[in-house]
C-alpha cells in the first residue's frame, strides 16, 4: 500500500489521468444503460409498429417531406415540449424518429413526465432504419 502511494505522490498526473479515464468509462456506461431504457433498435420499433404503435417524426418538415416512416406523422420537436397531443394520449405507444437518434431522449424523458409511459425513440434515427434497409416514403411518393 506504501509503494501504491508513493507512485501516486510521484506521478500525479498519471494517476490524475488513469482516474479521469475510469470516471468517463464509467459515465459513458450509465449513459449508454439509460438509452437503452429509451431508446429500441429498428428491429424492436418494427414489432412495436406492427402492434399499432404510433411513429412521430421530430424532424422539420422539409427533413420529413424528403423521406419518413411509413405512416408517421410530423411533430416537431419544439410542439412537443408542450401540452401532449390528445391523439398521442390515445396511442398504446408511441415511437419517436429523429435523423440518429440523439435528439429523442430528452423528448421521451419529457413525455413521460407528462404521463405517457409507452414512449420510446428509435435508436440510431432514421439513418439506422434506412441501414437496416427498412422502408421510407416521401412526399414525392404520394
Amino acid at each position: 500500500m506504501d509503494q501504491l502511494l508513493e507512485f501516486i505522490s510521484s506521478n500525479t498526473l498519471l494517476a490524475a489521468g488513469t482516474v479521469a479515464m475510469a470516471l468517463a468509462v464509467i459515465f459513458n456506461e450509465l449513459r449508454i444503460k439509460a438509452d437503452g431504457l429509451t431508446a429500441l433498435p429498428p428491429a424492436q420499433v418494427v414489432r412495436l409498429i406492427n402492434g399499432g404503435a404510433k411513429v412521430v417524426d421530430i424532424r422539420d418538415q422539409n427533413a420529413y417531406a424528403k423521406g419518413h416512416i411509413v405512416d408517421s406523422v410530423n411533430i416537431p420537436a419544439a410542439d412537443l415540449a408542450g401540452d401532449v397531443d390528445p391523439k398521442l394520449k390515445k396511442a398504446n405507444s408511441i415511437v419517436l424518429v429523429c435523423d440518429s437518434g440523439g435528439k429523442t431522449a430528452p423528448l421521451v424523458t419529457s413525455l413521460r413526465k407528462k404521463g405517457l409511459e409507452a414512449v420510446f425513440g428509435l435508436q440510431g434515427g432514421l439513418g439506422a432504419w434506412q441501414r437496416d434497409n427498412l422502408p421510407i416514403v416521401s412526399s414525392d411518393d404520394g
